[in-house]
Parts: C-alpha cells; structure tokens; sequence
C-alpha cells in the first residue's frame, strides 16, 4: 500500500503528547517545527491518526516541501507536485494560507498562487477545460516559514476537537485537545480519583473518561477524507473496528466533577451521554470552597477562570487566594492547575513543582504541576505520561500545608503558657468575671490573642513575618487553635478565629462575616449579648470592664451621655448604677439596635432612655441650649471615615474640639470619662485648660491584660 507523508498539527506546546501518542500507534513521528509533527504511514494511518489521537488538531497530507523566494518559484514547484492523484475531476479544493518571516508575505497572494499552479494541473492530468469543484472537498494549505514552502491537503474537516459530544458549550469552554492533555500531563490513572472543580460542562472529566476507558475520541463524528475516493470505504471501517474493540467497560473509579453553576453540570450531564460516559462520571454541584475529599490519593485537574472572558482579575483573585487554603485538605492528592494569572504562584504564595506554556485558543497560559506523594510508595516519584523525572516527595509531606518541628514546638510554648494563665485565672467566673484574656502574645512567635467568654474562645491572630506558606500557615493556626481548645476543654465549635491587622478607625467595626454566633455572657451583675463570629470586635470590650465599673459608681442620679456609643455597654453599666436617664449616640443603626437589646436583656429600657443616631459633634451642636448631662463617657475611633461628612475624624486631631463641645453640654460638677486606644495620643492638656483632668489609665487596666497600654484613660471635671 502507498506510503503517505502525513503532518499531525497542535497548539504549541502538545507536541510532545502528539509524539507519543503517535509511537503508541505505532508511527515514528518527528517535530518538523512548532506545533507540527511529521510522520509516514499508509491510508490507513490517516483514517487512525484521525480517530485515535486526542491532543492534535488536524492531520494533513504532506503533498510537498520546497524553497520559495519569489512567485514564479511558488508557482513552479506547487505544479510539479501530483495534486490529481488526490483531488478528483470534480473536487472542490479552497486554498488558505500562512507566511512567516517569508519573502512572499502577502498570504492572499500566495493562495492565489498556489490555487492557479493546481488548477492547472488539474485540468491537464484529468484533460478536462473546467473544474466544477462540486465533489468532494480537497482544503489545500500554503504554509511558508523562513521562506520554506509546505503544501498539504487536510484530511480531517472540522477540527479534532470537534468530538461530536459537546454542540453547546459554557462561556469560555476549554478545547477538547488541550482538555486530554491536561490529562496525559498528570498523575491520574483510572484506578485514582479525580476531580475537575471547575468542571464547567465538563469537557476534563469527559476526556479523562475516554481515555481511562479506551474511547478513541473520533468515534462519533466524520472526516472530510472520508468521502475521497482514494482512501476505500473498508479502511475506514478497519479503522473504526479497531477503535471500538479497545474501548474497555466502566470505570470502578467514578470521576468527580463539580461546579458552583446547575446550568453548566446540566449540560455536562448530556455532553457525558453523548459521549458514552456518564456512568463513568458524577457531576455535583460544589463550591470550590467547600472541596473535600475522604481519598488518600487522588489528583485534582482544573481550568479555574482567568479573570478575560469570565470577569476581571478583581473578581478572580480572592477566589485564587483561596487555593491553598482549600487544597490542604487534600495533602496527599496532586494538582494542575491551568490559567493564564501570571503571578499565580504569588498569590497562592507557593512555587510549583513544575509549570509549562501552554495555548488556550490564543490565551497563554501556565500549566502548575503540584506533585503529591507516589501512592506506590516508591521514592522516585511518579512517572508521567510523558516519561519525564519527577521530584522525589516523601510520603508524608503535604503538598499544600502541614505543620513541621518548629510548629510543634510554638505550640508546646503556647500550650505550656496557655495553661499557666488558665490556672491563674481559674477563680474568676466565682467572682462573677466570666469573659477574660487569657492569652496576649505572651509567647512572641504565636502572636495570638485569646480571650474567653465564658464557653467559647475568640481568637484574634496579629501580623507577624513568618516563613510559612499560606496552607501552611492555615495548619499552623489550626495548630494552635486545637491546643487552645484543649487546654481550656472548650468544643472546638466554640472557637472563633479572627485575623487582625493593622485598624484605622472603626474598620474594626466592620461585618467580616455572616455567620450570626451570638451568645449572652454575664458582667458585673449585668447581661451583654456578643457577636463572637462577624466582627473583629464582639460587642463587649474587655479592656474597659473597670472602665464600665467606676462609671456605675459616678452614675447615680446623673443624666449621662454615652458618646461613640457602640453597644451601649457602658449605658447598661450607668443605669444600673443609678442614672437618671441616658443618651447613646453612635452613627450605626445596627449597633444603636445592639445597645438597645443589651438595656432590654437587663430590664433597664424605660422612657428616658434615648438612642439618637448621629455624628457626635454634630449632636452636640445640635443640642437646645439648655441640654445639660452630668456625666459623659466620650470613646473615639482612632480614625473615622463617613460619606455624610467632608472631612474624616481623626482622635489626635480633632479631640480638642470635640471636648469643647462636650464641655458646653456639661452641669458645673459635670464628670467626663475619655478614652482612646490609639497607642501614639498625645492630650492637648494646655488647650484643655479649662479642665481638672487626671489620667486613670492604669486604674482602668484590667489585671488579666499584659497590655497596659491597651488603652488610655481620662477623668475629667470642669475647672470652676
């Protein structure tokens, strides 16, 4: 049978996959330059190379290479080559055309070139006058690369990709080609699980099902070549006959793809009927965040959205942001990863193990290769498709997080101190004292701070360098949060983690979460409903539990003014300690309603207690004349921003002007408690002249606080 010259054309960087899958049917292929592989064979290998080959997008017939430097030449050699030994009397034969850095670079001139040397080939080898071009098509391509003419008629039609199981696609769908070799670059086997977390409509789990069961993936489409005389009938059957003898039964490892949109699983649902596969398959839909898996090994393969066609990278990133943190549950699995963020492995804040260039339609991309342990448990490493080494990986070493012996040791520390403090402190729910610190960043390398109210630990974490990855530094938390738990015997459901950064303002006030753990702790005799998971703050400041106990005992009689009110904490502690009536103040209708509920929760609402939403300067310019209080708790932000206003609040600057108003709204013997936390404040006192004013700070620093400059604390009278 007449040998062939045949090109298997792919995206860039796939060559090598082609390669393989060619030796594997049996051809001895060759690169001839980026993104085409040349190989021999009969007509059959056509029909094969067309059915068989997953990563290529087209097979061409090599009809002839020449030099070309000018049109004559072009002209010449494409004439003198046998084109009436494949084209028949009545085929139609269109000609496209590339040139790169080539001296004929006008492309349509070319093809018209070329398509005038067949034409007159045509007409003298069939001996006809006119060529009707309504058999069957012939696509004839002219490609010149540094002046090297090829010329080839293409044999598949519609492209490889096109497998004939997906008519209607997603928003941005991956090509079918490059979808198998995301397979073939990986660790997955059919006897491992595998998960597709951004399955889409499923075109990775498909592929990955045709391949772990044999399916040649032009089984359930055509070929142009098809209908061409001179490849037979029975051939193709051949071909065919061969293909559907390999295909092996059902997968016993079903393949995992999961997605957050019904839309895209319900077509992934049919394109896997279509396919042949959907016993091989089970589509859930899952949010990335909420990946897990109860399998040791496994590989994840994924083409998560790029932030072009899918949205911007604003709307990308926090979901990136969130691979380490979920992919550690998976520490033993492998993952590849396909996406065009060039700084993936910044932000996920984790190299990976190997990447490669590759093409998603035009998009560049990098393919991140996270290597797991060999479930072999052999200490070479895994072996991949493409027969390239891999790094050695021990058998426990998680691929994303872990904890090491430097971990285990902070945590000794911090369980060692953990548990000093807890004894020190064990008699102080008998006195009445059931919401504490017990832990400041006492040891400097767990830069944590614990604090108990009653059953429950919040937890708040403050910046500090660390060498960890950002899974890493997950386990680590998880780490010392477990110890925390078990040293105070408190369920580890009842242990609320925060971070805290650096906080201007009232930032800190900020909803971080939706999640509603609300519980009601006792105080002084008094009931105060906190918020241990939304905010960074609960709605009870511990620090100030002293604060709130001598403002009880100036309180009696008075009418008091609770300035920056927040949840009304120390208006609770003011009533019961005998006010007359109250004002809180703050700009925050959730937290005037947080303050109003704490008053309900110790029976102190009655008709003389007000909540006034509002900008405390601008209350107290507002106020009649005659409105006068007795004693004022005034609490600041640091720093405040707010649409209503033009300029931001700022404690330094502004608290001048504002205990000047305050003043103006005090009774001669009138008491101001004022406080800040901001760790640089410096008190005007010479432009407070007007003022008896004594610092009480170390008075109101409750003795469970390592801290004492947790805050700053003034009394404050009027000069008579």
């Amino acid at each position: 049978m007449q040998t062939v010259d045949l090109i298997a054309t792919c995206a860039f960087g796939l060559e090598a996959i082609v390669k393989r899958e060619l030796k594997q049917l049996g051809y001895d292929p060759r690169t001839l330059h980026p993104g085409r592989i040349q190989f021999s064979g009969d007509f059959q290998a056509i029909c094969r190379a067309n059915l068989f080959l997953r990563c290529a997008e087209r097979i061409l017939i090599c009809l002839g290479r020449f030099e070309a430097n000018d049109f004559g030449e072009l002209f010449d050699q494409t004439n003198a080559l046998p084109w009436h030994e494949w084209i028949s009397k009545d085929g139609a034969f269109p000609v496209n055309g590339k040139s790169v850095k080539s001296q004929l670079s006008s492309v349509p001139a070319c093809q018209r070139m070329v398509k005038k040397a067949i034409v007159n080939k045509l007409l003298a080898a069939h001996q006809l006058s006119t060529l009707p071009e309504t058999g069957p098509t012939y696509a004839v391509e002219v490609a010149l690369l540094d002046n090297m003419a090829t010329l080839s008629i293409d044999t598949t039609g519609s492209g490889l990709h096109k497998r004939g199981y997906r008519p209607s696609t997603g928003p941005a769908p991956l090509r079918e080609t490059l979808a198998a070799a995301l397979v073939n670059l990986s660790f997955w086997k059919p006897d491992r699980p595998l998960i597709d977390p951004f399955c889409g409509t499923g075109t990775i789990p498909i592929e990955a099902a045709m391949i772990g069961r044999r399916i040649a993936p032009g089984l359930k489409r055509s070929f142009v070549s098809e209908s061409w005389p001179m490849v037979s009938s029975d051939v193709w059957k051949a071909a065919r006959d061969e293909a559907q003898d390999q295909i092996l039964p059902k997968l016993e490892e079903r393949i995992l793809g999961t997605d957050a949109s019904w839309r895209d699983l319900k077509l992934a649902r049919n394109h896997a009927a279509a396919a042949g596969v959907e016993d091989d398959i089970h589509f859930q839909q899952i949010k990335f965040e909420d990946l897990t898996s109860k399998r040791k090994y496994g590989c994840t393969i994924c083409n998560p959205p790029y932030g072009r066609r899918l949205g911007d990278r604003k709307e990308v990133l926090p979901l990136y942001k969130t691979f380490p943190l979920v992919l550690r549950r998976l520490p033993t699995w492998s993952h590849f990863v396909l996406t065009s963020l060039v700084d993936f492995e910044r932000v996920i804040g984790q190299q990976a193990d190997r990447r490669r260039k590759l093409y998603n339609g035009r998009i560049e991309c990098q393919y991140y290769q996270f290597h797991g342990p060999d479930p072999t448990g052999h200490s070479t490493g895994h072996s991949t498709e493409m027969d390239q080494p891999q790094k050695p990986k021990s058998a426990i070493e998680p691929v994303f997080g872990g904890v090491d012996q430097t971990a285990m040791r902070q945590a000794t520390e911090f369980r060692n101190r953990l548990m000093k403090r807890a004894r020190h402190l064990r008699r102080w729910p008998g006195r009445g004292i059931t919401c504490y610190r017990l832990y400041e960043r006492d040891v400097p390398e767990v830069p944590l701070v614990v604090d108990r109210y009653e059953d429950n630990l919040h937890i708040a974490e403050f910046a500090r360098p660390h060498e960890r990855t950002v899974a890493q530094h997950a386990d680590w938390l998880d780490l010392m949060v477990k110890t925390a738990a078990e040293v105070t015997d408190v369920d580890l459901s009842n242990v609320h983690m925060k971070y805290h950064d650096r906080q201007r303002g009232r930032s800190q006030y900020e909803r971080s979460s939706s999640e509603g753990r609300t519980l009601v702790v006792n105080e002084g005799g008094l009931k105060f409903r906190v918020n241990l998971s939304d905010y960074l703050d609960t709605g009870l400041f511990l620090d100030h539990r002293q604060t709130r106990e001598l403002v009880r005992q100036c309180a009696g009689n008075c009418r008091f003014l609770n300035l920056f009110g927040y949840t009304g904490s120390f208006t609770a502690y003011a009533i019961a300690g005998g006010a007359n009536s109250s004002v809180t103040v703050d700009s925050s209708n959730t937290y005037l309603k947080w303050a109003e509920e704490n008053l309900r929760l110790n029976n102190l609402m009655g008709p003389k207690q007000r909540f006034v939403r509002s900008d405390a300067i601008d209350y107290l310019r507002c106020l009649p004349g005659d409105s006068q209080f007795d004693l004022a708790v005034v609490d600041p932000p640091t720093f405040s921003n707010s649409k209503d206003h033009q300029q931001d609040w700022e404690v330094q600057r502004d608290h001048i002007s504002l205990l000047h108003e305050v003043k103006r709204r005090m009774s001669p013997q009138g008491v101001i408690f004022f406080s800040t936390n901001f760790r640089r404040f410096k008190l005007a006192d010479t432009e407070l002249a007007d003022f008896q004013i004594r610092e009480i700070t170390k008075q109101t620093i409750p003795p469970d606080f390592r801290n004492q400059r947790i805050h700053r604390c003034w009394k404050m009278t009027l000069v008579s």
